[in-house]
């Protein structure tokens, strides 16, 4: 992961978002008709929303996290959920055959096909207030896996993002069959960050520890399930969602700070302090402090302690790699042009 990365993706982010991600769009699918929740669904999604409580558990889910991520000139955020689901109950099942085959074709390795619907209900919560309906929105779904190595038992990770406004929600949100007669639903509550809040704090998004990253030449314009990865506008991200990584690896870490204010000429000026500590807060790695010229950041951090060693009257400084163990690194954020500044963690383990 290059230190650069923020730099090479900001210019491209910020135009795709800008000019293509509208998620208030529903996708153009068949069923259900009009683009809306069917009725059974919808009827149940609501039934359990007071207690935040499923009233169906057909296809059994798990909501483990929330991602927020900007959306270039608007206070507005693009909210993730991420969803573990077991692969039997995505229901994966042998695909028709194609009525036509070319017989000169090698055979293809066989497949298994799973078709899913997401429905989701945003509701914004006021203060004091019961939960409004802010956007319902639909997501037809399909995938393919080799039916060589397929694990019925195991649990994979999807996500689908769609754009806010600032505030605080709870999301209902089913997985259904193709025929929506067996589904599951699930609630989560989450913020996304206010102009209140970021006019007197920086705040960043949760940071990631990356696993990978790519660039596809178009930004995503509909919400879409996705299986493993995260998609910002023309960005793909795979986040290490263990936050482990092996002795001798670099941290990857990619976030984004809110509240950050651009100088007269367009330029922002932030300074940030990395440091990892153990669990019961004594130091185990110092950064000297960087400059970043852009609010999104992504650098990998070398996981190197410095220890000095003294033998009778002489001291020497060595370099060792961090130990295995659990860590929690700190970012200490200031901003050279407001003079907000923040601070963010993230714990993570070294094996």
């Amino acid at each position: 992961m290059k230190k650069s990365i923020a730099l090479l993706i900001a210019a491209g982010i910020t135009l795709g978002l800008a000019s293509g991600l509208v998620m208030a769009q529903e996708k153009p699918a068949a069923p259900p008709a009009q683009n809306r929740i069917p009725k059974n669904v919808k009827a149940a999604m609501e039934e359990g929303l007071a207690a935040r409580v499923s009233a169906k558990a057909d296809i059994p889910f798990k909501i483990t996290e929330n991602v927020c991520m900007p959306v270039p000139g608007q206070t507005a955020s693009y909210i993730y959920l991420l969803v573990d689901v077991k692969n039997a109950d995505m229901g994966y099942a042998v695909p028709p055959t194609p009525q036509v085959v070319d017989p000169t074709a090698p055979p293809a390795a066989a497949k298994l096909l799973a078709r899913t619907y997401v429905f989701v209900q945003y509701y914004k919560i006021p203060e004091g207030k019961s939960p409004s309906l802010e956007k319902e929105i639909y997501i037809p779904a399909a995938f393919q896996v080799d039916q060589e190595g397929y694990d019925p038992e195991a649990v994979e990770w999807y996500s689908f993002g769609y754009i806010l406004p600032a505030g605080k929600y709870v999301a209902a949100v089913a997985l259904s069959s193709p025929d929506f007669q067996k589904f599951g639903i699930q609630y989560y509550e989450f913020s996304l960050p206010t102009p209140q809040e970021i006019s007197a704090n920086l705040i960043t998004s949760p940071i990631l520890i990356l696993k990978d990253y790519a660039q596809t030449e178009q930004p995503e314009t509909s919400a879409e399930l996705h299986k493993g990865l995260l998609a910002w506008s023309i960005a793909r991200i795979t986040p290490n969602l263990e936050r482990t990584i092996p002795a001798a690896s670099p941290l990857d870490l990619f976030f984004f700070v809110y509240g950050a204010k651009p100088n007269a000429t367009g330029r922002f000026d932030l300074q940030i302090e990395f440091e990892v500590n153990q669990t019961d807060g004594k130091p185990a790695i110092k950064f000297a402090p960087g400059e970043f010229k852009s609010p999104l950041v992504s650098l990998p951090l070398e996981m190197k302690q410095t220890l000095q060693v003294t033998t009778g009257d002489k001291v020497e400084t060595k370099q060792q790699d961090l130990p295995a163990g659990t860590y929690v690194l700190v970012a200490k954020i200031s901003d050279k042009v407001s003079g907000l500044k923040g601070e963010s963690k993230v714990e993570f383990t070294v094996k």
